[in-house]
């Protein structure tokens, strides 16, 4: 499983880091210009939040300024357009996420770019789950409920999720499957108002990422039932996994910095390892955890493995899904 495989990479960092970063500083090439980490979603949200935090010891590491531009629009599709575009010889990432570098591929007719072709991986950050939520007051208690109720409310079994085709989206169709059932998947305009509606019992289930719904759990205004991890979260030690619940059903989302196709093998290996060192630091880690990021450190060619185990579980679920956007 991806996530299996990213705990790997995580739990062994410790071990290699430091004589690896010992030959790529001597062998490999040093920044002398600043870097631009493009985010393409607006400021205060995961995406962006992970990108100033490991922005802010990546300028400690390589001795460079680190700047972070919000390029928003398209789902993050138009900062993936610029950085894609980028002159080789200048220091351009952008942080993505399986919605841009997985999913749109497969769902959108007219995209400007390919995630294979036109980028490099050059180091995964951070790492999300996901929980299934109802209401505070509802009378579904636990997975082995939900599962009851679905199947003898096919027509009832609607799931909210923040937008159709993102992680979320498909996760919902992961379970369905899962559980002998099929879902209803309701794609809402964010997570806010997904929120609003199950805390006021307007939709009876949903689904987001865990960064959205633990607070609210913590709060008793609605109960996750499970997780998408292969553990139980920190933050949710009452709350067990999908498997603990007796559903075979492990998945999990990642902030990871790419580069254009056009950066030199030799800059993207250093890049790599540069970001490996900042996010294997126990303070940088720290601050992830503070904002409800976990943190993963592993280099370009640990991410490029990481980011094929994903694609392997995902694509087929979301070609088999039939959503297709065809502006």
């Amino acid at each position: 499983m991806f996530q299996t495989a990213m705990k790997k990479v995580v739990l062994s960092c410790a071990l290699c880091v430091l004589p690896v970063v010992g030959w790529a500083q001597a062998e490999s090439p040093r920044l002398t210009e600043p870097l631009t980490v493009v985010v393409g979603y607006a400021p205060g949200g995961a995406s962006d939040r992970a990108a100033r935090i490991v922005a802010e010891g990546l300028e400690k590491q390589l001795g460079v300024p680190v700047v972070v531009e919000n390029k928003t629009g398209a789902g993050g599709r138009i900062a993936a357009q610029y950085v894609k575009a980028a002159d080789s010889k200048k220091n351009v990432l952008i942080l993505g996420n399986p919605a841009v570098m997985v999913v749109a591929p497969l769902v959108y007719k007219n995209l400007d770019y390919d995630p294979i072709k036109d980028f490099q991986p050059v180091s995964m950050v951070t790492e999300y789950g996901f929980g299934v939520a109802v209401s505070a007051d509802s009378d579904i208690k636990d997975i082995e409920d939900l599962v009851a109720w679905a199947k003898a409310n096919p027509d009832k079994f609607n799931v909210a999720v923040p937008a159709t085709g993102s992680l979320p989206h498909f996760f919902g169709l992961m379970l369905a499957d899962a559980i002998g059932t099929k879902a209803e998947i309701v794609g809402y305009r964010g997570s806010a108002p997904v929120l609003t509606d199950l805390i006021g019992g307007v939709i009876p289930v949903a689904i987001d990422t865990l960064d959205v719904l633990t607070r609210q759990h913590a709060g008793q205004r609605i109960r996750i039932l499970a997780t998408s991890g292969k553990d139980r979260e920190v933050d949710l030690p009452d709350v067990p996994t999908f498997d603990e619940s007796g559903i075979d059903l492990e998945a999990s989302g990642w902030n990871a910095f790419f580069a254009s196709a056009a950066m030199p093998a030799e800059k993207i290996q250093m890049l790599g390892e540069a970001i490996k060192t900042v996010t294997a630091d126990p303070k940088v880690q720290e601050t992830l955890l503070q904002n409800t990021l976990i943190p993963v450190s592993a280099d370009a060619n640990e991410t490029a493995t990481l980011i094929a185990d994903f694609r392997k579980q995902w694509e087929p679920v979301v070609r088999d899904s039939g959503f297709v956007v065809t502006q």
